[in-house]
């Protein structure tokens, strides 16, 4: 079995599988895994549930991609309409930019942009060397 990775694993309580080359292993939980014919009932149930996640991700995406636009022009309309000054300022701020950071992304905000935003909107404070404040 030339090219053919021969590790064992934990037998399938169903199909008894072992290393083959027709047979696939999957992993189940670092270290373990465990192997599986083609025709398994618990690698085609396995196989179905991936194939519906998928799906499932694919339409969420597609639903966001299409309201996020509308959610996020309700959102600056929202944020226009507040009194500029209110103690919620900068929350509303930081959430309006980060709400624009994603949506001039494909993806998702880096943690980098995430800590720039807020940084900006929510700096440390300074030490105070004259201990003026206390």
């Amino acid at each position: 079995m030339e090219g053919f990775a021969e590790t064992e694993g934990e037998v399938c309580q169903d199909c008894k599988a072992g290393p083959s080359p027709e047979n696939a292993c999957l992993g189940v939980g670092l270290p373990v895994q465990m192997w599986h014919t083609p025709d398994c009932p618990q690698y085609v149930i396995m196989q179905v549930n991936w194939e519906a996640g998928s799906r499932r991700i694919e339409e969420q995406q597609a639903w966001a991609k299409e309201i996020f636009p509308a959610t996020h022009a309700r959102l600056q309309q929202a944020a226009a309409a507040l009194e500029s000054g209110a103690s919620a300022q900068p929350f509303i701020d930081a959430l309006s930019e980060l709400v624009q950071a994603q949506a001039d992304t494909t993806g998702f905000v880096a943690l980098h942009q995430w800590a720039e935003i807020l940084e900006r909107h929510f700096p440390p404070e300074l030490p105070d060397p004259d201990h003026t404040t206390e």
